[in-house]
C-alpha cells in the first residue's frame, strides 16, 4: 500500500467534499459529484496520471455549479499537498501535450510550494451539454492554491470544446505523473537549491 496518500474532507455551507488520492495507484477512479462532464474530465486526470482518485461532492447546484467545482478543486490541491509531504524525491516538473484530433494543448507543472496559473484556453462556445466551460479555470486555481503548485495551461489549437476540455484534462494527468514520480537519482533530498518546498 502506498504510503503517498490521502483522505481530506471540506464541509462548507455550499458544499461537502471528500476525496481519497493514491499517487502511486493504477488510474482507479469514482466520482459522485452530480457533474458528469466534470467527472469525465476528471477520469482522464486519474488513468493519464496512473492516479487512484475517489471524490464525493454535494454542492448548491440549485444555484450553479461554481462552488461545487471550485471546492473540488480545492480540496484535490489540498490532498496532493498532503500525499506529497515534502516532496522529498520527486521530480518537481512535469509536462505533456496532448492532442484529440483537431485539438492540442499543453500543460506545464512545478510543484514549487509557490501557487501560481497561467490559463491560455478559449473556447469556442461556452458550454459543453449543461456544464459552463469558465468553471474550469476555477478548479485549477483551486487546485494550484491548495497543493502549492505552478500550473501553465495553453490550448494551442482546437474548433470543438470538449475535445479541447479533453486534451487539457489528459495533459494535466499526464503532467502531474510526470512531476510527482519519484527520481531514484535524486533519492530523499527535497529538489530544491533552497531544500525545501
Amino acid at each position: 500500500m502506498s504510503e503517498r496518500c490521502a483522505q481530506v474532507s471540506r464541509h462548507t455551507k455550499e458544499t461537502q467534499i471528500e476525496i481519497e488520492l493514491n499517487l502511486d495507484g493504477s488510474g482507479a477512479t469514482q466520482f459522485q459529484t452530480a457533474l458528469p462532464f466534470l467527472d469525465h474530465m476528471l477520469d482522464q486526470v486519474g488513468r493519464h496520471g496512473l492516479i487512484d482518485l475517489n471524490i464525493c461532492a454535494q454542492g448548491d447546484l440549485e444555484i450553479d455549479a461554481h462552488h461545487t467545482v471550485e471546492d473540488i478543486g480545492i480540496t484535490v490541491g489540498q490532498a496532493f499537498r498532503e500525499a506529497l509531504g515534502d516532496r522529498a524525491g520527486i521530480y518537481r516538473y512535469g509536462h505533456a501535450y496532448v492532442p484529440l484530433d483537431e485539438a492540442l494543448s499543453r500543460v506545464v507543472i512545478d510543484f514549487s510550494g509557490r501557487p501560481g496559473l497561467i490559463y491560455e484556453v478559449n473556447f469556442p462556445r461556452p458550454r459543453v451539454g449543461n456544464f459552463d466551460l469558465d468553471l474550469l479555470h476555477e478548479f485549477f486555481q483551486g487546485f494550484v492554491n491548495h497543493a502549492h503548485a505552478t500550473l501553465h495551461i495553453d490550448n494551442i489549437r482546437g474548433v470543438n470544446a470538449h475535445h479541447i476540455a479533453e486534451t487539457i484534462f489528459k495533459a494535466f494527468g499526464r503532467a502531474l505523473r510526470g512531476a510527482i514520480s519519484l527520481d531514484p537519482r535524486q533519492g530523499s533530498t527535497i529538489p530544491s537549491t533552497k531544500g525545501s518546498l
